[in-house]
């Protein structure tokens, strides 16, 4: 599948606008991550782009979140790395993430959010003002951006990356894109 036909399909199946830029962010952070260990980049993105298909229909049975998303993707014939990386994101089902891909799938979840909420209460209000160490003092904060699982962003470590250089590759990425953001 193309990033192109990949949009169309995320677009079709997730109708919120601040849900969809979430997608555009995780597959910005995948790219960028992708870069970094010399990946596939289009495989990468796809992972980031799809990874909450079905989160709006699944949105009162978040037990099925995922689940789904990847049955969905195995049914379209999506390469096995990118429909276990999507299956392996939720961690409800607490599966193994046996590939990089979804490592890095799981820990940029989450931190895309974080990095979201620490541009909405800067006061300029814009990607390109934050930088790493505001953002780690906002990560610090357990009672900033709740939603944001620090765990889960911390098992950026199963990747080999310290945090710091985690969260500096993801703004990066984020920042890139940020008229796509809105931020």
């Amino acid at each position: 599948m193309q990033r192109e036909e990949a949009l169309e399909l995320m677009q079709e199946k997730i109708k919120q606008k601040n849900l969809r830029k979430h997608c555009l962010a995780v597959e910005a952070v995948m790219a960028e991550l992708a870069d970094y260990f010399d990946k596939d980049e289009q495989k990468w993105r796809l992972a980031g782009l799809l990874h909450d298909i079905d989160y709006e229909q699944t949105a009162d049975k978040p037990e099925k979140h995922s689940q789904i998303g990847a049955d969905m993707l195995k049914e379209m014939e999506m390469e096995a790395k990118i429909v276990d990386a999507v299956r392996a994101h939720n961690g409800m089902h607490e599966l193994p993430r046996k590939t990089l891909m979804a490592k890095a799938l799981y820990a940029s979840d989450p931190l895309t959010g974080l990095i979201v909420a620490s541009a909405l209460i800067h006061p300029e209000k814009k990607l390109e003002a934050l930088d790493t160490e505001f953002i780690l003092n906002r990560y610090g904060d357990s009672s900033f951006a709740k939603g944001a699982d620090r765990d889960v962003i911390a098992s950026c470590k199963e990747m080999d990356l310290e945090l710091k250089e985690f969260i500096d590759l993801s703004l990066n990425a984020m920042q890139n894109i940020s008229d796509d953001l809105g931020l």
